[in-house]
């Protein structure tokens, strides 16, 4: 509870509206002296911090563990108390993206150690005599004879122009990048663009959500809510797994305690899978059956429409490698 002076003159500072209390009923700022001892500013910046503190771990607690509560509190009007909806995503995905930055996965020494893994099984099978197998591989034609091919050869053999276009493309990319180069910056640009690819697939989550539900009692406001609470735990379960795994890391992959980064993964992926179904029984109010059919529809209709927008994403990526 604040306890500033209160300010003699009755003016609100913010909207000069006229104040009788402590409160501007216009604005609602308090009327109190903008000019605060040190001791002042640090008794305020507690109580602010305990309060975000409070209302965050309870808003992280219920997340977790409590499927649909948070939206059902915020619904009901009873906001204060947590973190709101938009400020809970934006935070998670900050602190999500800002750790993948700084902690970045190492791609070039898996692809280094898989190559490797690659080059020992190609040797142990030419011991074998079975290395003729293994040296058909598939390679690009140049656009020497690609153009030669679209010039003089036969018509079933040649390309349409978009055909053409992505052939020109693959040639550009690999002539120009090895192997792990293309894997590197295709995975960079991948968890660059995650906070994109996530903000086109909420408004479409939300709206199969509006599709499958009584347009009277559930307006897309609402299913919006909902997506956002849901994304934000699928970030956090994900951040969750991120930090266990690197943590675990730092003890080397053969530590005795390595195992706890794959029970951590397991168990987080299950909940992940599982999440949707008491959050959209809770939420709606209907019985299980159904909400397990729709939970399972809906599921297989964003499994394709996030397919779909990766494949997008996959080629487009490709294209802008350079």
């Amino acid at each position: 509870m604040s306890h500033n002076k209160i300010r003699e003159d009755k003016t609100c500072l913010n909207c000069r509206h006229v104040v009788e209390q402590k409160f501007c009923p216009n604005c609602g700022q308090e009327n109190s002296d903008s000019r605060k001892t040190f001791h002042h500013l640090f008794i305020h910046f507690f109580e602010d911090l305990t309060h975000y503190e409070n209302a965050f771990w309870k808003t992280i607690r219920n997340l977790l563990f409590k499927p649909a509560t948070l939206t059902k509190e915020y619904l009901s009007g009873k906001r204060l108390s947590y973190l709101a909806p938009v400020r809970l995503y934006i935070f998670i995905s900050f602190i999500t993206f800002l750790l993948i930055a700084i902690f970045p996965s190492k791609v070039g020494d898996q692809i280094s150690k898989g190559e490797k893994e690659i080059s020992t099984k190609l040797i142990n099978q030419d011991k074998k005599g079975t290395k003729g197998a293994y040296k058909t591989h598939f390679e690009l034609k140049t656009m020497k004879e690609i153009d030669s091919i679209q010039k003089y050869g036969k018509e079933d053999e040649k390309l349409s122009e978009l055909e053409y276009w992505l052939y020109e493309k693959s040639v550009h990319v690999t002539e120009n990048n090895s192997k792990r180069e293309i894997v590197e910056k295709f995975i960079e640009s991948f968890f660059h663009n995650i906070p994109k690819i996530l903000f086109i697939i909420m408004p479409f989550f939300a709206f199969f959500l509006w599709i499958f539900h009584n347009k009277k009692k559930w307006y897309y406001f609402d299913h919006g809510i909902f997506t956002l609470h849901y994304f934000s735990f699928l970030l956090l379960i994900f951040l969750i797994m991120f930090i266990v795994e690197r943590v675990v890391g730092l003890f080397g992959e053969d530590s005795p305690i390595s195992f706890i980064a794959s029970i951590v993964n397991v168990v987080g992926t299950i909940w992940m899978c599982y999440y949707f179904y008491p959050a959209h029984h809770r939420f709606y109010g209907e019985s299980r059956i159904v909400s397990f059919v729709k939970s399972v529809i809906l599921f297989f209709i964003n499994f394709f429409f996030i397919l779909f927008l990766l494949t997008f994403y996959v080629l487009y990526t490709f294209i802008n490698l350079h």
